[in-house]
């Protein structure tokens, strides 16, 4: 098959499938005489593989590894598993940044309902409590580098 027929199959773009073949993702295809890429249908499954660890947000490294061990003929459930176990610990971590981001706007939000309305940017007024939020921000970030000492 070309790769548009490909293309169609996997639910892969043209573009994003010639992408893989240029990081080696995907392995270069045979070409026809008129210099067509020629597919297989291992190379639909080998997209739909992909696919599926793009869509839990395995990363294209990680996924590189998880298709040289199945080329080499080694089993790659372990990297799997390790791949799945790392993509936890970043969204448990994305978790907790969300709620952290949930409460301090819940306290922006009930700061901001004591304030007068009518204030135009001053020291009492909502517009301010954002700038305090970022000034504080920039605080606790500069605070969290690293020195070069």
């Amino acid at each position: 098959m070309v790769i548009h027929e490909l293309a169609k199959q996997s639910g892969i773009s043209v573009g994003t499938i010639r992408y893989y073949e240029s990081i080696g993702l995907m392995p270069k295809p045979e070409r026809s005489a008129n210099n067509y890429r020629q597919y297989t249908s291992t190379a639909v499954e080998r997209l739909r593989l992909i696919s599926g660890a793009r869509g839990l947000g395995i990363p294209l490294d990680d996924i590189a590894d998880i298709l040289r061990a199945r080329d080499n003929k080694v089993a790659p459930c372990q990297r799997v598993l390790n791949a799945l176990d790392h993509r936890l610990v970043e969204i448990d971590q994305r978790i907790a940044d969300l709620l952290t981001l949930r409460e301090t706007l819940d306290r922006l939000r009930r700061e901001g309902a004591a304030l007068p309305l009518d204030d135009v940017c001053g020291e009492h007024c909502v517009c301010y409590l954002l700038k305090t939020y970022r000034d504080s921000r920039r605080i606790i970030i500069q605070r969290e580098e690293p020195s070069n000492d």
